[in-house]
Formats: C-alpha cells, sequence, structure tokens
C-alpha cells in the first residue's frame, strides 16, 4: 500500500494532513478507495482523525514508542530462544536466506526493502520457534514498529548496522545457542530504543 510505505519512510511526516482529493491524484484512485485506506491506516495507528481537520499522520511519541520496544523485547527474545533450541538445518539455510535479503537491501541503500526484509527475518524465526500466537500479536503493532525501524536505520547515529545486529540474532541461532540468541535479540532493542528515544523526545 503506497500511503503506508509513504508514512512509514517519512515521505508523509507526523502531524501532515492527508488530502482525498491530493490521494486521489497522486494514487489515480476514486474517494471511495483513498477513504477505505485511511480507515485501514487509522485502525494500524498510522493515521489519526482530528475533529474539523481530517486525517493526519499520527504522531509517533517516546511514551508508544517505549511500549512497543518493551512488548517485542519480550516476545522476540523468547522466539529467537526457542528458535535457536529446535531450529532444524533447513530451518537455519531459511532463515540465512531471510538474512541475505536484508544484506541486499543494506547495500542498496533500499529503506522500504530492509524494513519488509527485518519483518519477514522475524516472521520466519518466529515461525521456526511456532511462536503463532506471538507473531499475531506483533502483526498487530507491525506498521508501528516498521515506521520505528525506518526512523532509527535513517539515523546517522546508529551505533550498529542493522544488518550486523540481525547476523549476530542468525549466528546465534546457526550455533544452536539459546541463550546466546535471547541476548542478540535483547541488545539489538536496547540500543534500537536508546536511539528511538533520542530521537522522539528531540522532536517533541
Amino acid at each position: 500500500m503506497k500511503v503506508r510505505q509513504a508514512i512509514i519512510s517519512g515521505y508523509f511526516k507526523a502531524g501532515d494532513r492527508l488530502v482525498e482529493r491530493s490521494l486521489c491524484d497522486e494514487l489515480g484512485v476514486s474517494r471511495t478507495v483513498v477513504r477505505e485506506v485511511i480507515r485501514y491506516l487509522e485502525a494500524e495507528g498510522l493515521i489519526e482523525n482530528l475533529p474539523k481537520k481530517g486525517p493526519i499522520v499520527a504522531r509517533l511519541t517516546w511514551e508508544v514508542a517505549q511500549q512497543i520496544y518493551s512488548i517485542r523485547q519480550l516476545l522476540e527474545s523468547a522466539a529467537a530462544e526457542d528458535c535457536a533450541r529446535t531450529a532444524t538445518a533447513e530451518d537455519k539455510q531459511a532463515l540465512h536466506t531471510r538474512l541475505m535479503r536484508i544484506a541486499s537491501a543494506s547495500e542498496h541503500h533500499d529503506d522500504i526493502e530492509r524494513v519488509e526484509a527485518s519483518q519477514a527475518f522475524y516472521e520466519t524465526l518466529f515461525s521456526i520457534a511456532e511462536h503463532h500466537i506471538a507473531w499475531e500479536i506483533v502483526q498487530r503493532l507491525n506498521s508501528r514498529i516498521s515506521r520505528l525501524r525506518a526512523l532509527t536505520l535513517r539515523s546517522p547515529e546508529r551505533q550498529v548496522a542493522g544488518f550486523e545486529r540481525m547476523s549476530r540474532i542468525y549466528a546465534a541461532v546457526e550455533a544452536s545457542n539459546p541463550q546466546q540468541a535471547r541476548e542478540a535479540v535483547i541488545q539489538h532493542l536496547t540500543e534500537a530504543a536508546q536511539l528511538a528515544k533520542t530521537i522522539l523526545t528531540t522532536e517533541e
């Protein structure tokens, strides 16, 4: 969905008004389609509908981001631990394929593809761990998670590249080391949360 990508990539910034007529012209679709898209993205937490102002890009605050990172850390660290414990050689190959997709996106500096590739990596990790309900919870947050990923990916203050962090998670799974996998996820998300806090509190 182009509007979602435009919000995640930062083309539409927090607080920007989303004018139906302009979106119809840009997307080449009817107002009915645009209204449906807006309703869908509002449900995902990417858009707010304000009285007398209409739809705007939702503001992403540190308070919201902090809760998202806390949920991610709990669910992703547990999934990584079980993934490392149970992954077969075939599972590890599937996860490695997802990792290489992240590498390719990073090499081409394609932020949207990097976000989508990261999501595919985690989906595979949760699937191998058989944490299906946990993944359903993550999916409900995925639009806001993707927005945070794109935000931190663009920051020059990022201490360790996302691909390197994901590589550490994969290496722990490949080595069948549950504790190392758990710690790699926690380190990755702790750094990302600290970076997001710096960016979002500055913007506020």
